[in-house]
Order: structure tokens, then sequence, then C-alpha cells
């Protein structure tokens, strides 16, 4: 599509993909999208973005990236038959993290019907330069139909000036002014007033008071009757946005929660995944294996260690689901066995008790579905309730692996740590994914069967 062109798109399902080629000083780029209502959001909760990954109405939802076949892509679902009949359109932009837009090659915006995986709409943005932020397009709804415009607008204050524009309450600013110079001998001064002297100046005649009026008693009420209740208080202000992430990679692949701020309350563990094709056995002439059903139930799990020496897991076998307020301090939430459910798998982890961990590993399993994590794109993000979200993304699986090491959390001195591991581990014939798990972290449990 060129720019400023529109094309009808069907009132369903659809995967919005943003894309851009990786290498050397390629800057990350997220996607966002904003519900607008008269060209502002309503509120702060329409803006779905990395720390706000889905709308409360379900019509769009921030999937996570991947990285495959010399691409990169950051995926947003966009549900219209969803969309609030107030919402007219759906802007859907792009930021850079640590770079200019002039550093990315190869941006673009496809829009894809989920459900058949055709391409409805696509877009290839060029001649970009210092913007830090781009509308890449929208959907707007004109005469109860639905169309998708490549708007292609950019933005040099990044994703805080692209928000605020759109009526967005930004926590923090991301950039600063810059200071003002201080006058030099040689720069020209404006007049000033003659230096005073240090007496006291003379008093200065001080106006009469304005008559005040009579004191008149307020109205009593009847005999009988009740005062009138004090009005409501007023609701509390929204929080702001926070624009602030952690997004954690092979070349900097750990960071400590404590210095971010997440020293108390609850962390989230989140996996949430989709399966990008859909295969019927193995992939041998591409040397690789693949997902085979569709029916994929993947499973959150925790290996832990506390600081008394006591050892365990959490995880939805065995209805293992521990207990966020007595050892193990760290509960699954639920078991999601399609990877359809918005939220996905959660675990939560209660840091008012960092002293009571000594490590916690959390992993995920494949329960059935599929015999490897080929063809399947995930992401993990921690979200500490004070504190910035760490996220990752899965690397591509090139082996027949059931189980990956997803992060390490270390408490050393107080201080918990969170590292990136993305480790794929290939079982022995025999071995169960835990205990392949346990044998290369070295945990030293014993096993034994287990069911849902």
């Amino acid at each position: 599509m060129p720019k400023g062109s529109n094309t009808p798109v069907p009132a369903t399902a659809l995967r919005v993909e943003l894309g851009w080629g990786p290498g050397p000083g390629v800057p990350d780029v997220d996607a966002s999208a904003l519900l607008l209502a008269d060209g502002k959001v309503r509120t702060d909760a329409d803006f779905v973005f990395y720390n706000q990954p889905g709308h409360a109405s379900g019509a769009v939802r921030h999937e996570g990236k991947r990285a495959a076949g010399g691409q990169v892509t950051d995926t947003l679902l966009v549900d219209l038959a969803r969309v609030e009949g107030t919402i007219e359109t759906i802007v859907v932009a792009a930021s850079a993290d640590g770079g200019t837009f002039g550093q990315v090659p190869g941006l673009y915006i496809e829009v894809r019907d989920a459900a058949r995986d055709t391409v409805v709409a696509r877009f290839d943005s060029t001649g970009a330069s210092v913007e830090t932020a781009f509308v890449l397009g929208e959907f707007y709804r004109r005469q109860g139909t639905w169309k998708f415009r490549a708007v292609g607008q950019g933005y040099d204050s990044g994703l805080e000036g692209l928000a605020t524009d759109f009526g967005i309450t930004v926590d923090e600013p991301q950039h600063t002014a810059p200071p003002q110079p201080a006058p030099t001998a040689s720069t020209p001064s404006a007049p000033t007033t003659p230096p005073q002297p240090a007496y006291p100046a003379p008093p200065q005649p001080v106006p009469p008071a304005p008559p005040q009026p009579a004191y008149t008693a307020p109205p009593q009420s009847p005999y009988g009757a009740q005062p009138p209740p004090p009005a409501a208080p007023a609701p509390p202000p929204a929080q702001p946005v926070r624009l602030t992430k952690v997004t954690l990679t092979k070349a900097s692949p750990s960071v400590s929660l404590t210095k971010q701020g997440g020293t108390s309350g609850a962390l989230r563990v989140n996996l949430n995944w989709q399966v990008r094709k859909q295969f019927s056995g193995w992939g041998g002439k591409r040397g690789r294996a693949v997902a085979m059903h569709s029916d994929l139930d993947l499973d959150l799990c925790a290996l832990y260690e506390l600081a008394d020496g006591r050892k365990g897991v959490v995880q939805a076998l065995g209805n293992a689901y521990g207990a966020l307020h007595q050892p193990p301090y760290i509960h699954l939430d639920g078991d999601d066995r399609t990877g359809a459910v918005a939220t996905g798998e959660n675990l939560t982890v209660n840091l008012d008790h960092i002293r009571d961990f000594r490590r916690i590993l959390v992993f995920v399993t494949i329960y059935e579905g599929a015999r490897s994590f080929a063809d399947l794109h995930a992401t993990v993000t921690l979200q500490p309730q004070y504190g910035a979200p760490v996220d990752f993304s899965l690397d591509e699986c090139t082996v027949p692996s059931p189980v990956c090491a997803l992060a390490l959390l270390t408490n050393t001195g107080g201080d918990l740590v969170v590292q990136r591991e993305a480790r794929y581990l290939v079982p022995e014939r025999g071995v169960s994914p835990q205990r392949t798990v346990d044998h290369a972290y070295g945990w030293g449990m014993n096993w034994t069967p287990g069911r849902k």
C-alpha cells in the first residue's frame, strides 16, 4: 500500500505484525495501539503496549516479539468484532528504544486474517531519519464498515510524545529539556535596576481594608429533619501510564529486581504463546522439529530452593500449585491448556519474603500437543508490583526440546537478580522434562510420575 491509501478489512480477528531487520546498532522496536473516540483516548486504559498488554474489551492484545528467518516482529491481535461502539479509530504505532528509525531497516506493518492466515494489507515504511516513534497505520470505522489506512507519520519525541499527543498521561518523562546556557561577559544583557541602598526602604502606606459583610447565620433545618448527607469523596486520580521497561537479551541477560524497585509486593511471571504454524509429523526436510497438533498444552513451572534448604516444585502436574502466603511463597494462578487465554499462564512470587528464597528457576514444559517448541512463539514477562517490568522473547527452537528453562532468580545478599536463561533442553530417553531441568541446574530432587 502507498502512504495515505486505504483498503477495506474484515470485521474479524486480525493479526497486526510490525517487522524489521535485525543487526548491529539496530534499536529495539515496540508495537502499540491506541483506541480513540473523537481523536483521543477516553482513559489511559485505551493504550495497549508492552506494560499494558490487553484492552478490557478484548478488542486489542499485545502478543509480543519473535525473531526468525532474518526478521524481528512484534505482534498485536485486533478483534474488530469486539471493538466498543464509541471507539472510532484504532491507531497502530511503533517506537524505537535506544535509537532512531533511521537505524531500523525494512520497517513494515502487515495485517493478516488470523483465521485464514492471509494478508489483508501491508505498508512498507521508508525514508525515516531522526524519528523515534511512528504511527504506521490505523483502523477506522465508516458507515458500519472497517478500513485500514497506511499513515506513516513520524515523531521525534518517542513513545512519550506520541502517547501524550493522543491524551495519555505519562508517569515519567522519557527525556529532559536541554539546560539553558549561562550568560557570558560577551553576551549583551538586559538593563538592570541600579543597586539599592542597604538601609530599609520607607514604609509604604497600607490601603484601608474593604468593609466586611455582616454575619448571617445559616438557615436552620426544621425540627426533626436530618442534615443533608456529606458529599461523596472524589475518586482517586487514575495512575499515569509507566513507559519504563527492561528487556533482557543475550548481550544483557540479567537485571537486579532490587535496583529496579521490585523489593516487595507480588511479582507476576507471565508466559504467553502463540502457534505460528501447524504441521503434522516432523520437518525432516528442513532439518528441524515442528509442532504436531493445534491443541497445545504448555505448563509454566518453578523449581524453588528456600533459605532453610527446603526444595520443591510448583506446577499443574500433581496439582502442586504452591501457596503465596506460606512456604514456598510461590503460587501458580492457573493452567491455560490452549494458549488462547489473554493473560496466558502466571506464577506469582511473594517478594515480601525475598529473604526466604535462595533461588527460583522458572521453566516451561510441553504437556501435550507438540513434540518440541519449534514454530512456537513465547514471551516471558516478569511484572513486579513496584518497579519496571522485565521481559524477553524465546529464541527459535532448533532442537527436539519439550522443556525450556526460562529465568533463574537468585537471592544474593538480599539482592534478587533475574537471569535470562531461554535454554532448550533435550531429555534422554525415558527421562521426564522435570528431571532433565533438575539435572541441568543441580537441584537434586527425587521425582515420581504424576498427572493433572
